[in-house]
């Protein structure tokens, strides 16, 4: 029967962990792993001291994790270190290093030993993961049909944006808009093409904003909405009939319509600069208010602060 050191060896060497211990007081290696060679290329022979490890993580990795388990080790504190190591035909594999560290009676650190475990894979699932989780995201920002920003990207913009107004003092523009008789439409013409009307006036109405600030979006339903920073009642004016001769241009046909034979929209526009006092949802109700008046006022038209 072998010695029991010579079976803590093989069992060791057969597992796809690699064993590694560094004698503290020379950061000289007194073993590594055999399955070393395998992983990244390089004998175990030539790896000599800590330096050895050192140059053989990642430049953009290297100084904070040398730091780290410098910090940890002096501190006689056991821990695991995530980084790429470089291989030697110059790829990197990602590893994780779990560290223990043999302490003298004193309490001084003795030496290190510990195991790498490539964890390349599992870096390659976290990374789809996130890009997953940012693509999710920005679905959840998208509304579905029409493909332009939803009410929760706007309920943020709008954050935002007034934020920034009443810190800057400069005038901000909201326009709320809403397709004429679009209930006749959908039960004349039926729902899908209540939907692609929806899509071909969102997409009519996307061009109406022409700075890379400004912000449109699905409010919900038929109504549609554009945020207009540091922008004067005037130009926010212009904005919106520009919107409104946009979806009359786009001659879409609508046969049950009680203003024109084709689609038409309905506009409210209003304009502020906010004071600390003033209140987001108080600016969002009076362009609502005049969106209802535009309505009131017979519809495929403009109604402006008074």
């Amino acid at each position: 029967m072998e010695p029991d050191s010579a079976v803590y060896k093989t069992l060791l060497e057969s597992t796809k962990a690699i064993p590694w211990k560094i004698d503290w007081s020379t950061m000289q290696f007194a073993y590594i792993g055999p399955q070393i060679e395998h992983l990244l290329g390089w004998t175990p022979e030539s790896w000599k001291s800590a330096e050895d490890w050192a140059m053989r993580i990642h430049a953009e990795d290297r100084e904070a994790v040398v730091n780290f388990c410098i910090a940890q080790s002096k501190a006689g504190a056991d821990h695991e270190a995530d980084y790429r190591a470089l291989t030697r035909d110059g790829e990197h594999i990602w590893i994780r290093d779990v560290v223990h560290v043999v302490r003298n009676d004193d309490g001084s650190p003795n030496s290190l030993i510990g195991f790498m475990f490539d964890i390349t894979e599992r870096k390659k699932t976290e990374a789809r993961l996130i890009e997953l989780q940012k693509e999710l995201e920005a679905l959840s920002y998208r509304d579905g049909l029409t493909n332009v920003a939803n009410r929760r990207m706007f309920d943020s913009a709008l954050e935002v944006e007034w934020a920034n107004a009443v810190r800057t003092q400069s005038s901000l523009s909201l326009i709320m808009l809403d397709i004429d008789f679009f209930k006749q439409y959908n039960d004349h013409y039926g729902h899908i093409a209540g939907d692609a009307c929806l899509k071909q006036v969102a997409a009519v109405l996307s061009e109406a904003a022409s700075r890379p600030k400004d912000f449109f979006a699905r409010y919900g339903g038929e109504e549609f909405v554009l945020i207009l920073p540091e922008c004067d009642d005037k130009t926010a004016l212009q904005v919106a009939q520009r919107c409104r001769k946009l979806v009359v241009d786009a001659a879409l046909p609508h046969e049950k319509s009680q203003v024109a034979d084709t689609i038409t929209i309905s506009l409210g526009v209003h304009t502020i600069t906010p004071s600390p006092m003033d209140q987001r949802m108080s600016f969002l109700e009076q362009a609502d208010r005049r969106l209802y008046k535009a309505k009131q006022l017979g519809r495929n038209c403009i109604a402006v602060d008074e």
